[in-house]
């Protein structure tokens, strides 16, 4: 398995090669110690793990994570126990506080497989943190996504979940997870949880959502035989 390790401090890179050094399936591809030399590291690349610290100058882990369209597994390294919630709302595989043992380290590389065949089991399930806890997200269930400043109202079958995201970053999360698309400035939705489109509206179930005009053509040429 090929991984890089992304943290500002040096020592952290040699302790983390240590260990890696004890496992033989895993290769070592590249050492980053900001966010814009990880970016050069993963262009056009295989990398299938990444070692992220969280607190780094200029960009942090999580807004280099949030940035990757098709991140690769990610086990966090961090001093900051504060960002566990956050980090697993990420789908990170494990959340390693420094500074951590090689039992524990351990512990986290043998959780690569569990994931790995859990993610395969839960066809692209996520997580949101909403309300101090973790929800768990299956996008067939998720009908619309709405604009609220700041903030986006996820609109599921069976609830109502607000997530502090953007819309433009659910609107690149979503791509692989199903036939997400944008007909509003406002609005994403689940296209196969339409029922009918009359004039500028859509009807979701019992929600109806409006189409912006920009947006009108895209999604009758998708949706029209």
């Amino acid at each position: 398995m090929k991984f890089i390790i992304i943290d500002d401090e040096p020592i952290a890179h040699r302790i983390i090669e240590g260990y890696c050094e004890k496992i033989t399936y895993l290769e070592k591809c590249g050492n980053a110690y900001d966010a814009f030399e990880a970016m050069e590291l993963l262009h056009g690349s295989d990398i299938e793990l990444i070692f992220l610290d969280i607190n780094m100058p200029k960009i942090s882990g999580f807004e280099l994570l949030r940035s990757l369209s098709k991140a690769p597994k990610v086990i966090v390294t961090s001093a900051y126990k504060e960002f566990a919630v956050e980090g697993f709302e990420l789908n990170v595989v494990d959340y390693l506080l420094k500074p951590f043992g090689f039992p524990r380290f351990l512990s986290a590389i043998n959780k690569l497989d569990d994931v790995s065949e859990e993610r395969k089991e839960t066809k692209n399930q996520f997580f949101v943190k909403a309300d101090k806890k973790l929800v768990s997200i299956d996008p067939k269930d998720l009908l619309i996504i709405e604009a609220l400043g700041n903030y986006v109202k996820l609109v599921l079958k069976e609830q109502t979940i607000v997530s502090y995201q953007k819309l433009s970053y659910y609107e690149d999360f979503l791509k692989d997870k199903g036939s997400f698309m944008r007909i509003h400035k406002s609005f994403i939705i689940n296209e196969n949880c339409i029922s009918s489109i009359e004039g500028n509206t859509v009807q979701l179930l019992d929600h109806q959502v409006p189409i912006g005009q920009k947006y009108k053509k895209q999604l009758l040429d998708k949706l029209c035989i």
